[in-house]
């Protein structure tokens, strides 16, 4: 009877190197799904968990103080810039009804440990920015565009005239939008001046910008969307929303 002839050790030590280099390609493509479903869909989870607890502070908090003078009237802004507020856990909520993700809350600082919690942050440059009471400034914001709540996701389905609107404790801002960048440099700080640049407009008046990352699932350039204040409008007792989200 015949022998079957054993393949050569150089095949087999081939073969067993390709087996290998699969069995890490598998577990290497696992741990980048892994890593995918956990920067994209769970931080989003936890960080929409932590952001709702947050707000619900804020608005306990806010039911605590004396009841305001129903009046659309703007507080004076504080001492020291957009920087010098740090109300209790927040300053108010944002809505955006073209976003479609409720509301987001915001919170001072712009930092990745303030973001990361699935709110909008606030610039506080003086040089640069200014709250929705002071007479004239630009109100920038940003938020994450993919993970950590993704706030501002769907940005790019803003158009020139939707409304966004910011709520505190006492007043509604209600913004109309009237010019977006779709790309600019993240180092082009000039888009959120207190007249930003790029906006078409050239005179001062009371703004808000939001800023994000894009393209989608990247942070190498930013997308703008630039408002102008509407009107403003008292918060009554059953904080009757305006008509922009009813």
């Amino acid at each position: 009877m015949s022998r079957a002839v054993p393949p050569p050790r150089s095949s087999s030590v081939l073969a067993g190197l390709l087996g290998l280099l699969g069995e890490l390609l598998i577990t290497a493509g696992l741990l980048l799904a892994l890593f995918i479903t956990y920067s994209l869909w769970w931080t989003n989870v936890l960080a929409d968990r932590q952001t709702s607890a947050q707000g619900s502070e804020v608005r306990h908090h806010w039911q605590t103080l004396p009841a305001p003078t129903r009046s659309t009237a703007l507080p004076s802004a504080p001492p020291g810039g957009a920087g010098a507020l740090d109300m209790k856990d927040g300053i108010g909520f944002l809505h955006v009804p073209a976003i479609k993700n409720g509301e987001v809350l915001v919170k001072r600082g712009t930092t990745s440990a303030i973001l990361n919690e699935g709110v909008a942050g606030y610039y506080t440059d003086p040089l640069a920015a200014a709250l929705p009471w002071e007479p004239q400034g630009n109100f920038a914001l940003a938020a994450h565009r993919d993970g950590h709540g993704a706030k501002f996701h769907n940005i790019d389905k803003i158009k020139n005239g939707d409304a966004v609107v910011f709520e505190t404790r006492d007043i509604w801002y209600v913004y109309k939008v009237f010019a977006h960048l779709s790309q600019t440099s993240k180092y082009n700080v000039d888009v959120i001046a207190p007249v930003p640049k790029g906006s078409g407009r050239t005179a001062p008046g009371r703004y808000i910008t939001l800023t994000t990352c894009t393209p989608v699932y990247t942070s190498k350039f930013r997308y703008i969307v630039w408002g102008e204040l509407l009107r403003t409008e008292a918060v009554d007792a059953k904080r009757t929303p305006p008509a922009e989200l009813r």
